[in-house]
């Protein structure tokens, strides 16, 4: 167990140093330059929640750690306190996010054929009061992820509090991934011919079943590659998996941060994936 951490902590750092390296825009540290390093706060999140731990119990278990220590050139008195962790997940984007999800997932060197699915986190920690305070009362967020099926990587994710249509979210996720995609199933929530059209356009092989209103449909959903289209329950696996490690609720209040903590979680699954390969 205790090489396994270390293994992730290396992992999650070399991340995070790639990451602040190639796009050094993102203010995560103070903005007035007498913090930590972005790359020691980003990994320290990665940290907690690979941990599943509050920021308070992330410092004290990681100042015990010799080698995390060292790999983050940081004394057994020198970590942030716990609300200067709190402050920098507050300033990090989610677009930055969602680009250490990206990199995360090609660790696990992912292949050509997605599935896409949705599911539901609770608000946990969303108290009755904020949600009539903010006009949301919203006790789900509706989840939707491009999942690798060789690997079981998530390769993007999509969060939203509102409950969209899934044809409109898996058209969203589908086409900004079709560069990495040469086949995509969906289960008949996502039936939309303009969706398959435009996989087509783009050179990917839409494994979609059509809902059945006419005898036509069940001829389409005959023709379907069936071993090809069954991967689509990796989708499925995967946030099983991610629920079962993680819990199937968010801890933050707000939504924003609420958004950005479920892609973070994404990202931890695919690193912790990529060292279990």
């Amino acid at each position: 167990m205790p090489k396994l951490l270390f293994r992730f902590v290396k992992q999650a750092a070399s991340l995070a140093q790639k990451r602040c390296a190639a796009s050094p825009t993102a203010v995560v540290s103070d903005p007035a330059g007498n913090g930590f390093a972005d790359w020691k706060h980003l990994t320290l999140h990665f940290l907690r929640v690979h941990m599943d731990a509050t920021y308070r119990e992330l410092v004290d278990w990681a100042s015990e750690m010799d080698r995390v220590r060292a790999l983050l050139q940081l004394s057994r008195w020198g970590f942030p306190a716990p609300s200067t962790l709190c402050r920098s997940f507050e300033r990090v984007p989610t677009r930055v996010w969602r680009q250490l999800l990206d990199r995360s997932a090609a660790r696990c060197d992912p292949g050509d054929h997605g599935a896409v699915d949705a599911t539901f986190f609770d608000r946990e920690a969303a108290s009755s009061h904020y949600r009539r305070r903010s006009d949301h009362d919203i006790r789900t967020l509706k989840t939707t992820a491009l999942v690798d099926t060789e690997t079981c990587a998530v390769l993007d994710i999509h969060i939203s509090a509102h409950w969209p249509h899934d044809t409109q979210v898996g058209r969203r996720v589908a086409l900004r991934n079709t560069d990495v995609l040469e086949n995509l199933a969906g289960d008949k929530g996502y039936d939309d011919q303009s969706l398959r059209d435009a996989l087509r356009s783009e050179g990917v092989r839409p494994l979609i079943k059509h809902r059945l209103f006419a005898h036509y449909d069940h001829a389409h959903n005959a023709r379907l590659d069936s071993e090809a289209y069954g991967q689509r329950w990796m989708a499925e696996t995967a946030f099983s998996a991610i629920k079962r490690r993680y819990g199937s609720a968010v801890r933050p209040s707000v939504w924003y941060r609420e958004f950005r903590e479920l892609v973070l979680t994404a990202a931890v699954y695919n690193l912790e994936q990529a060292i279990k390969r």
